[in-house]
């Protein structure tokens, strides 16, 4: 297909007719999975060493106190039954939601039980933090010691060798971005087409991250729900907008159909590029920003142009993590005023508090 798409009111958006630009090749082999991450961005999560939210718990109690408070909690009894999901799996032909990998891969934790597999909650530390049984005891074990007697050589190791082993933490916002990404903008076309399932939701990484889903306890010991300072506010916005234009890109690419699905994903992408062109002004000392905004540019979005639209999400996953290195947003002023603000947050964050 050569012709360019075009959204459901068939309005041009310009999508394929952008300037030519120039195209970033980049030699990918082996990067992704270097940082853990599968072939769509989303960090792989095994299922044979999921060790469940209880296991977190023990420690994290204040933590698990706000997941119990948020959707992605409540995704494991409320999900089945609500009448619009029966109605998709119907349309997938897909008898129980909780048996089927199309449902459990975005809408719930699963662990390797014998043979098979069970639904052990829903979305849950490990769909954030990667699968944990490798990582669990070496980032809680103080390397042997205990916090007062571990030096800091010791302790920048042992994270070294967590983060190794498959842990994603905080500082890892590229990586985060990715998991939050893969699912709230849907992976599979059929969902969409057939089934009727919403391409994705309206997703903003610091809308969402500083609204019900906060839970940063840990440092305050218990005291407070702590929100994120400006700097870092600026890093999840920019790279939240970095990894829906990539994602955008590559659902495109794998596109086969001029449906509800390609259209929903080409609009996703007008809106990022837009938006990160906006960024590109207002924080001209970044200029990975502008390198996305002409990776953007470089790929038509059409069908059957996949190997273009792969390249430049490839490119642009590359200026991603040169990014979340090369910066903590300390410089990024200029963004303030593209960021949204705590009416647009996402629910209502946790108070720390006791737990029994």
């Amino acid at each position: 297909m050569n012709i360019a798409l075009k959204v459901h009111s068939f309005r041009s958006t310009g999508f394929g007719l952008g300037p030519a630009g120039r195209f970033y090749v980049f030699c990918f082999c082996g990067w992704l999975m270097l940082l853990g991450l599968a072939a769509d961005g989303k960090a792989v999560s095994d299922p044979a060493k999921i060790v469940g939210a209880n296991a977190c718990a023990e420690c994290h109690k204040q933590e698990a106190e706000a997941w119990k408070g948020t959707h992605h909690f409540k995704t494991f009894s409320e999900m089945p039954r609500k009448a619009q999901a029966k109605q998709i799996s119907e349309k997938m032909g897909l008898r129980r939601i909780k048996s089927e990998s199309v449902c459990l891969n975005c809408h719930f934790t699963v662990r390797q039980k014998n043979s098979g597999q069970e639904v052990v909650s829903g979305i849950s530390c490990e769909s954030c933090h990667g699968a944990a049984q490798d990582w669990i005891k070496v980032h809680s074990g103080f390397s042997g010691k205990t916090a007062k007697t571990e030096t800091k050589a010791e302790e920048a190791a042992r994270w070294k060798l967590a983060e190794s082993k498959g842990m994603i933490r905080r500082h890892s916002l590229y990586q985060l971005a990715a998991n939050c990404y893969s699912c709230h903008v849907v992976p599979q076309e059929s969902l969409v087409n057939k089934g009727g399932h919403k391409p994705g939701s309206a997703f903003d990484l610091v809308s969402w991250s500083q609204g019900e889903v906060r839970h940063n306890t840990w440092y305050s010991q218990g005291k407070e729900n702590v929100a994120a300072d400006a700097a870092r506010k600026r890093m999840l916005y920019l790279v939240g907008l970095g990894v829906e234009l990539e994602t955008g890109l590559r659902a495109i690419g794998k596109a086969t159909a001029r449906k509800t699905y390609a259209f929903e994903m080409a609009q996703r992408v007008d809106r990022a590029r837009k938006k990160l062109a906006a960024a590109a002004k207002a924080a001209p000392d970044v200029p990975e920003i502008a390198g996305m905004v002409e990776l953007a540019h470089s790929a038509g979005l059409r069908l059957k142009n996949n190997q273009k639209l792969t390249a430049a999400a490839d490119g642009v996953s590359k200026l991603l993590v040169s990014i979340a290195e090369k910066y903590d947003g300390s410089t990024m002023t200029g963004l303030d005023g593209l960021i949204p603000k705590p009416d647009k947050f996402k629910g209502t964050a946790r108070k720390a508090g006791a737990v029994e």
